[in-house]
């Protein structure tokens, strides 16, 4: 071979070698300076992944500690039908067994799959988007938004499939992960981790569970499955229960693995703070067995109980018909009514334990004492130049003191006082007491029926005395005679005692709360040695009496409007009243609407359906409470004064 040939073929090898590279650079500043974009927007949209680290709800505890709604760990069990392996074949018989599936199905969910083709224009990614006019800042990560709500985090969670994002959305495209089960508990988990079935793998997520039941469910409410508070304190206190999720962001492979040496950045995840009530559970079970007890007995339509102490705390609050917070999602629609917390959320005529606001209003005035005479006989009196028919009574009466006006509940006497106070000072005192005002408890109050002064009619003087053309809540005219029980103050009704940090360090603590005084304490005792009167002999209430005690109360007994018109078959029945009378502990009102069809004599009066109810409860809180007596020692026991009238 001559010396020529072999320069020539080595210059010709040269010259191969630079051409060949030459293209390649060519196409490496293509592939990475002209057509970058163009490459990196589906690697970009595919690769970034967004791992949540969802925060635990925190606890809504009663006054005691013992947990009324918490967050339990679960497992959200899926698989990737491609990531399987033949030698893991003979273990599904197991699997399905521990999660209860038939084998059949699991079979089908553990079969390759592929999803249709996207639409020529695919909708935007719902969790993980480019920003536009994405920058990385210099440190080599672009910018990306992420939707990290509880609700996206949730619904991504339960996901029944998710398909490779990195695949051509033109072309079917593999599913990755199909969920098997929702619901596995961390020990069921940990059984089919030891499987170690290749493909099958689980997320972690936190569902709230009321331990108690029903127990405080109108209070409490709930949260649905995509971890919204639907109601109750879990909406109203959802600012401290949620938390903050946390996320990391790194990037996956084809297959949707995360890839932990890319992940670039980390948010730590703070669980929810905690939510102590003023609630008593074991009081709150009295409430509820006392209401269960009412239905089976009356039928009603409904009925409330509320019981609270002298600062304003509720110890228990309770409604029948009740539900499950467990199963809210079991309440048929035509029944949903039975989640409303009814003694917030509904209005009545409170009837005769109104009467307490005329006869404090007229004490304060120094209109009367409680030993004023008036004559319930008469059935007319001339008001500001009008001749006024007063109300009917259940029973006729002659000449009554105040005290008695109280004890008998006449509704002349009532009616009586208001006209001597006259309108304006009527409403002002009413609106004292907490009528026709929302008083700032948590969720879905209203406020009640109070009129202006300008838009009562004449009659109206001597109806709202006893209770009528006035409406209330439930906790309106409970905490209208807790101004009595309090020493005339009107207290702001409330259930949360403290905010408590996951680590148990106090967040927030509430104290008593004043919204203003409606009498003087001098009145409120004088008030409250006349109701005492309503449950000793002669008294209204005898049936509210308990041994040993001063019980301080008053009977109510409304009709109901029915087709525009008060109706002699339908009545809302109530007692309200507290004890001991002289050193007040615990104020209960039981209201029951609508007794009557089962009610001795077909009337659904307070005095049969209501005050035996307030004495089981009170005799039952006696001994849990610590309750004595006479109050605390030196304190000297009220006595009920009858003078001047018929006992």
């Amino acid at each position: 071979m001559s010396r020529g040939f072999a320069s020539n073929r080595i210059a010709l090898l040269g010259v191969v070698l630079f051409a060949c590279f030459t293209g390649l650079g060519v196409r490496l500043v293509w592939l990475h300076v002209v057509d970058r974009e163009d490459i990196l927007r589906p690697v970009v949209r595919a690769r970034p992944m967004l791992i949540p680290e969802m925060a635990r709800r925190g606890d809504i505890l009663d006054a005691r500690g013992a947990r009324l709604a918490t967050s339990r760990s679960e497992i959200v069990l899926g698989v990737d039908p491609h990531s399987l392996l033949p030698k893991d074949r003979k273990k599904w018989p197991e699997l399905a067994a521990l999660i209860g599936m038939p084998e059949e199905e699991l079979g089908e969910k553990f079969t390759p799959r592929y999803a249709a083709p996207a639409p020529e224009t695919p909708p935007p990614q719902p969790v993980v988007t480019k920003a536009e006019n994405a920058d990385d800042g210099g440190d080599g990560v672009a910018a990306f938004t992420f939707d990290l709500s509880p609700t996206a985090v949730a619904a991504e969670s339960a996901g029944e499939e998710e398909t490779d994002p990195s695949a051509d959305p033109r072309q079917p495209r593999p599913i990755l992960w199909v969920k098997l089960r929702d619901d596995v508990p961390e020990s069921l988990h940990e059984k089919i981790r030891r499987l170690n079935i290749q493909g099958v793998y689980g997320r972690r997520v936190y569902r709230r569970v009321y331990p108690s039941n029903q127990l405080g469910s109108h209070l409490i409410g709930f949260v649905n499955r995509e971890q919204q508070a639907a109601a109750g304190l879990e909406s109203y206190a959802d600012f401290y229960l949620r938390g903050q999720q946390g996320w990391r962001l790194g990037e996956r492979d084809g297959r949707n693995r995360e890839l932990p040496q890319f992940a670039v950045r980390e948010v730590p995840r703070f669980d929810g703070y905690n939510v102590r009530l003023s609630i008593d559970s074991t009081v709150q079970d009295i409430v509820e067995q006392e209401l269960a007890a009412l239905a089976a007995k009356f039928r009603p339509a409904k009925a409330s109980i509320i019981v609270s102490d002298t600062d304003g705390f509720i110890l228990a609050m309770a409604n029948h018909p009740t539900f499950n917070p467990n199963e809210y999602n079991k309440v048929p629609k035509e029944e949903e009514v039975r989640m409303k917390n009814v003694a917030v959320t509904d209005v009545y005529e409170p009837g005769s334990v109104f009467k307490i606001v005329p006869a404090a209003a007229a004490l304060e005035e120094r209109l009367v004492s409680s030993r004023t005479v008036i004559d319930c006989g008469v059935d007319r009196l001339t008001y500001n130049g009008r001749v006024l028919k007063l109300p009917a009574e259940d029973h006729a009466m002659g000449r009554l003191s105040v005290a008695e006006i109280i004890s008998h509940s006449s509704n002349r006497g009532a009616a009586q006082l208001g006209m001597m106070l006259g309108e304006e000072r009527l409403h002002r005192y009413a609106s004292a007491f907490g009528f026709g005002a929302r008083l700032g408890f948590p969720n879905g109050e209203v406020r009640g029926k109070l009129h202006p002064v300008k838009k009562w009619y004449p009659i109206d003087i001597t109806r709202i005395p006893m209770g009528h053309t006035v409406s209330s809540t439930v906790l309106q005219m409970h905490q209208a005679m807790s101004v009595i029980a309090t020493g005339g103050v009107l207290l702001r009704p409330q259930i949360i005692r403290q905010i408590t940090s996951p680590t148990g360090d106090v967040v927030y603590a509430y104290d008593r709360a004043e919204i203003g005084r409606a009498v003087s304490p001098e009145t409120a005792a004088e008030v409250a040695r006349m109701l005492i009167g309503v449950t000793r002999q002669g008294g209204t209430a005898t049936n509210a009496a308990i041994e040993g005690f001063d019980v301080a109360g008053k009977t109510g007994t409304s009709q109901k409007i029915i087709d525009g018109r008060y109706s002699n078959r339908h009545h809302v029945g109530s007692f309200v009243g507290f004890f001991p009378a002289q050193r007040p502990r615990v104020v209960i009102s039981v209201v029951v609407d609508d007794a009557d069809r089962a009610a001795a004599g077909g009337n659904g009066y307070g005095r049969v359906v209501a005050a035996p109810s307030f004495k089981r409860i009170g005799e039952r809180l006696i001994p849990i409470l610590g309750i004595r007596p006479g109050g605390e020692p030196g304190v000297p026991r009220l006595l009920a004064r009858h003078e001047g009238g018929r006992r």
